[in-house]
């Protein structure tokens, strides 16, 4: 999951390019309201972005069910590369019924007219967590079913723990106490704290601090703020004084990698963790833990897609339908034990917690996680905030936020 993530973003560029230039041409999607079938069966057309080989199987056999079921046909077809595949379907004016839409490319294919605004009509919509909804919500209308999740929490080496001389009672619940027990490991000789250098990973501190990058209704840029620059300051002060690195600063490709490899005592990463360590790194004893709470309380991030129905689709009664199932509390157990996902729904996390209990901390995340930014036309803003928290330990934490406060901003044309 880790990787298809990481793939399925380094290529989005090309999908919000055939996006814009879909919508700049005239061609777009509020030229009038597509013709419904009004009888006979669907013939759903559904593109998702498959993690490999059990996410396809697990899909396929929920999708043939659903249309044995209804009469209806469903084809299901995973991309090679979802966002690219997406945007050349938009711009050929030929999209599929139904497919997968990454939080973090949402708003720019909502803002263009591309996407049937349907979660209110479906009837498990008070179901889904109030974080996913509003991740999938633009203009205040809750456009497509969060399909599962993942948070980020934090992962402790249990040999190196004790190595370290340390105890249950050093596990951190606070900022205070991550450093006081990250001070402790370094006075071990051992490197404390492995993280991400993204805003993905960082981002998490931001929240923890009542901050963030954009207002909640995506309208204002809200980067410059005392409770980001707060956030900043403390993780630059772990940098420099050693408690938390960058993978790169330990030859990693990433912080799971570190972990695995003991390069670092504690990470924080999401829940796709699980599948690395069980296939890269099998022998190595870790547990994992909420991230400890800032100056405003516990906070985290998600990472989800949605079911999105094209606005273009025939069949659209039918698509909410699919989806409806897609969404049912037995299918997503079922894809939770099929390839490891979250479930999205609040009356699925006790079955989900008693299949996997090692994950309750991630699923607790749900309750105060933060999604991504949500507003269009960000790719280079974020990109350009992350060149700069790569360079935060010799850098200016007000000086970065002040440079992507203007890029916000400008972004959003205010």
């Amino acid at each position: 999951m880790f990787h298809s993530r990481i793939r399925r973003t380094a290529i989005a560029v090309a999908a919000a390019g055939a996006l814009a230039v879909t919508s700049a041409c005239g061609s777009g999607f509020d030229d009038g309201a597509t013709t419904q079938q009004s009888s006979g069966p669907a013939a759903l057309q559904v593109l998702i972005g498959s993690s490999g080989d059990a996410e396809t199987k697990a899909v396929n056999d929920a999708a043939a069910t659903w249309a044995t079921a209804t009469g209806n046909t469903a084809t299901v077809t995973p991309a090679q590369d979802l966002s690219q595949q997406l945007g050349q379907a938009f711009a050929g004016d030929s999209p599929p019924d139904v497919f997968y839409v990454d939080a973090s490319r949402f708003a720019d294919y909502a803002s263009v007219g591309a996407l049937e605004p349907y979660g209110d009509k479906l009837a498990n919509k008070g179901d889904f967590y109030d974080s996913l909804k509003q991740t999938f919500t633009f203009d205040g209308k809750f456009y497509c079913a969060p399909k599962d999740f993942s948070t980020l929490a934090l992962q402790v080496n249990t040999d190196l723990w004790s190595k370290a001389g340390l105890t249950d009672a050093d596990l951190p619940t606070t900022w205070e106490q991550l450093q006081a027990t990250a001070e402790k490991i370094k006075a071990k000789g051992l490197t404390p704290l492995v993280v991400g250098d993204t805003r993905d990973r960082i981002g998490a501190f931001l929240v923890q601090a009542g901050g963030w990058l954009i207002s909640t209704d995506g309208k204002q840029a809200t980067a410059d703020s005392p409770e980001n620059l707060q956030a900043l300051t403390y993780f630059q002060g772990l940098q420099k004084k050693g408690l938390a690195v960058f993978p790169k600063q330990v030859d990693a490709g990433w912080g799971g990698e570190a972990f695995g490899k003991g390069k670092a005592v504690m990470t924080i990463e999401g829940n796709w963790i699980k599948g690395a360590m069980a296939n890269d790194f099998p022998n190595v004893k870790y547990t994992v833990h909420e991230l400890p709470a800032g100056p405003k309380g516990k906070g985290t991030l998600s990472f989800t897609n949605c079911w999105g129905i094209s606005a273009k689709s025939k069949f659209k009664d039918q698509a909410i339908k699919f989806v409806e199932a897609m969404t049912s509390v037995d299918q997503q157990l079922a894809y939770a034990k099929a390839f490891g996902v979250m479930p999205s729904l609040k009356t699925a996390k006790d079955g989900y917690a008693q299949q996997f209990p090692a994950d309750g901390p991630f699923v607790t995340g749900a309750d105060y996680a933060h999604g991504p930014v949500n507003a269009p036309k960000m790719d280079s803003v974020l990109s350009d905030f992350d060149t700069q928290l790569q360079k935060l330990a010799t850098g200016d934490p007000k000086a970065v936020l002040e440079r992507v406060q203007k890029n916000v901003a400008a972004a959003l044309g205010s």
